[in-house]
């Protein structure tokens, strides 16, 4: 199993070199964290809180930009969109994890959800239903427009190990 601090620098994408601001919020603290786990009402995984803390939020690199899937969903038959990951902040016109009860409310997911990617008709969240507030989260597909989910990964580390290319699924 791939460790986060093998991930951290290839996971985030660059735009031309220069690194993309795109969904960034602003370097993440300590007391952000506590905030945020206080907001949102659950423990966050240690995983995830490693990469935010290396950058917060933004662009994921283009061979970590899909998951693999088992079956078919409204995006394609064998895999889904993770093109930028929600940080951890208030940044203006920048979409945050402390939106997350916000937009779980406003599409119809289920309460027990923390939201860290998508766009409004899917979503990628940490699903805390049967682990509790403080437990392990595993890494969830939500389909807002036909009330479908898959679970992707058992947790957030075997998710990002899994993370590839969204081209490698074009010539497929």
């Amino acid at each position: 199993m791939a460790h986060v601090e093998d991930v951290q620098h290839p996971f985030w994408g660059i735009d031309s070199d220069v690194e993309s601001d795109r969904g960034v919020q602003l370097p993440l603290t300590d007391q952000a964290i506590v905030d945020a786990e206080r907001l949102l009402d659950v423990t966050l995984p240690a995983s995830l809180l490693d990469l935010l803390r290396e950058r917060n939020g933004g662009l994921v690199a283009s061979g970590r930009d899909a998951f693999p899937t088992s079956r078919p969903t409204s995006w394609a038959p064998d895999h889904v969109p993770f093109d930028a990951v929600m940080g951890i902040g208030h940044r203006e016109d920048t979409l945050s994890m402390l939106d997350g009860p916000y937009l779980v409310e406003e599409w119809g997911l289920p309460a027990g959800v923390v939201l860290i990617s998508g766009d409004g008709h899917y979503w990628i969240g940490l699903d805390y239903r049967t682990c509790g507030r403080h437990g392990e989260p595993s890494v969830v597909w939500f389909d807002a427009d036909d009330s479908s989910e898959l679970t992707l990964a058992p947790d957030f580390r075997s998710f990002v190990a899994g993370l590839t290319s969204a081209l490698e699924f074009e010539s497929a």
